[in-house]
């Protein structure tokens, strides 16, 4: 008859993954003509739990390559856009997890999807998947087997008279023959 132990050990308890969109702007100091790139860099975040739900907090670099005077000269723009995204998780399991620990991913790197002029102000979109694990204490119960597996046997093998046998039968002058 099997015996159980119960093994306390770190776990995935929720897991979830979100799309989000933002819409933000900037007035270049020179009027932009066309939009000619958009890159997003320098991407850092992090999770706090916040009451029930999850608070990424992160910030990221915005440079936009545009053209002026009347597509003559090229300029760069440059903004750090910070944000607060607060999202639910579903654990798997209803207990109350102390000691947990926040884990937040990159799915998909923040990437400018649209990107319109109005005004002499630039206006665009950024979308990134970010995806959230929750890690905190479980417990396991398996089943312990009390009986013993029986040993192999181990059978040595003349290796060395298999490798002289070898040697002494392979005629190394093949070729001359």
């Amino acid at each position: 008859m099997a015996s159980y132990k119960e093994i306390v050990t770190k776990a995935v308890i929720g897991k979830g993954k979100k799309t989000f969109t933002t819409t933000s702007s900037i007035r270049p100091e020179i009027v932009p003509t066309t939009v000619l790139g958009c890159w997003v860099i320098n991407h850092t975040f992090h999770g706090v739990r916040s009451g029930d739900k999850i608070r990424i907090e992160g910030s990221y670099d915005v440079n936009i390559w545009y053209s002026c005077e009347d597509d003559t000269k090229t300029e760069v723009v440059r903004q750090n856009n910070t944000y607060s995204e607060t999202v639910q998780v579903r654990t798997r399991n209803d207990s109350d997890v102390q000691g947990e620990e926040i884990i937040v991913r990159s799915l998909r790197q923040p990437t400018c999807t649209k990107t319109a002029i109005h005004d002499g102000v630039i206006e665009y979109t950024i979308e990134k998947e970010l995806g959230i694990e929750i890690v905190g204490d479980t417990k396991v119960k398996i089943a312990i087997d009390e009986e013993e597996d029986p040993w192999d046997e181990i059978i040595d093998t003349d290796e060395d008279k298999i490798d002289n046998q070898i040697d002494e039968e392979v005629n190394e002058d093949y070729l001359q023959d």
